[in-house]
C-alpha cells in the first residue's frame, strides 16, 4: 500500500524508482519456506503491477536475492550450507552483501532509465 501511495505522488512529481526486494524462495521455495515464498511471489507481481500503473514516470524493478551470508547466516550449519551450495548454485557458494550492491546502484540510478517491471535474480545462479 506504502508503494502505491509514495508511487501515484512520485508520478506526479518527477518520478523516480522504486525498488522492491523479493527472495529466491518466491520462484523456488524450500518446503520450509512455502508461506514466505508465497509471500515474496506476491512482491514479484506487484513490481510488474505497479510499473505498469506508475509508468512512464516512475520505474518499478525488483531484486530476487539467493543466500546471502549476513547475519541471518549465523542462525545456519554453514559446513552443511556449503555443501548444498556446491551442488545447487552455479557459483557454488552463499553471496557476500557487497555483491548485491551493484544491483541495487543500478535500478536507483539512470543508467536503468529504459529498466522497469524487472525481476532480477542475484542469486548464484541455479544449476
Amino acid at each position: 500500500r506504502l508503494s502505491a501511495l509514495v508511487g501515484t505522488r512520485m508520478a506526479a512529481a518527477e518520478g523516480g524508482s522504486i525498488i522492491f526486494v523479493s527472495s529466491v524462495a518466491s520462484r523456488r521455495p524450500s518446503p520450509a519456506e512455502l508461506v514466505y515464498g508465497a509471500a515474496k511471489a506476491g512482491v514479484n507481481n506487484l513490481t510488474y503491477g505497479l510499473s505498469r500503473t506508475l509508468g512512464p514516470k516512475v520505474r518499478v524493478n525488483c531484486i530476487v536475492p539467493g543466500p546471502f551470508l549476513t547475519d541471518i547466516s549465523t542462525a545456519w550449519d554453514l559446513d552443511a550450507f556449503e555443501r548444498s551450495a556446491r551442488i545447487g548454485f552455479a557459483l557454488q557458494r552463499g553471496g557476500e552483501p557487497h555483491e548485491i550492491v551493484g544491483t541495487a546502484l543500478y535500478l536507483a540510478s539512470d543508467a536503468s532509465s529504459y529498466t522497469t517491471g524487472a525481476v532480477i535474480d542475484v542469486d548464484g545462479g541455479p544449476r
